[in-house]
């Protein structure tokens, strides 16, 4: 199989990145930056993230996952707890996430430790999924060898008829979320002749952001 891939190239021409145009906080940089992607055609997912993951012995793995809350402390998704990347999240305990929004020729990389929500924050959230969601999430060993496809599918028609339309569906004990706490953001913005525009946070041990401008 050959491919030609070498040639592939997009140059960014639309914006610059200064360090007068960004908030002195990261996570209201990564608000602003999230809202505009927001309303921007051409991004489907603006919420879709890489979530990288470290297992005990050191090998790392990656697979994109959804944002599902934002505040000023992190990044908040959802998973099976006993699923590949939740097994390495909690042994870990840290995490990175990559959100690419390319319309705009924007990157924001985020690095930081990782912990569980709440239970009860886990319950509210998964009591406002619809319901085939949730049962879904019972449905499904995650990251576990199956024969075929309608063992899901047999395990979900069974699970329908337990909690038929109108009956609560209780979170499972191994499903919920965590939080990505940061301790450094880069914005990344794409510029003519691979010169791009790199501005990183850094947290201090005092708890005030550093901002550094990085080489492309």
């Amino acid at each position: 199989m050959t491919l030609n891939v070498a040639d592939l190239r997009q140059n960014y021409t639309r914006d610059g990145l200064h360090e007068d145009d960004v908030s002195d906080l990261p996570m209201q940089q990564f608000a602003s930056w999230f809202a505009e992607a927001s309303h921007t055609e051409g991004i489907r997912e603006p919420n879709a993230m890489i979530l990288g993951t470290v297992s005990a012995a050191g090998r790392p793995s990656a697979r994109v996952v959804l944002l599902k809350d934002l505040d000023e402390t992190g990044f908040t998704f959802f998973t099976n707890y006993t699923s590949r990347k939740g097994v390495e999240l909690l042994e870990n305990g840290f995490a990175s996430l990559v959100f690419l929004w390319e319309p705009l020729e924007r990157q924001v990389r985020i690095e930081g430790r990782v912990e569980q929500i709440p239970a009860a924050a886990s319950d509210e959230y998964f009591h406002s999924r619809p319901r085939q969601s949730q049962l879904g999430a019972w449905a499904s060993p995650q990251s576990e060898a199956i024969a075929n496809r309608e063992v899901l599918e047999q395990n979900f028609v069974a699970l329908a008829e337990k909690y038929p339309e109108g009956a609560e569906i209780p979170r499972p004990d191994h499903w919920g979320g965590f939080k990505v706490i940061p301790d450094k953001i880069e914005f990344w913005q794409g510029r003519p002749s691979r010169l791009h525009d790199r501005l990183v946070f850094t947290l201090q041990s005092d708890g005030a952001w550093r901002c550094d401008r990085l080489a492309p």
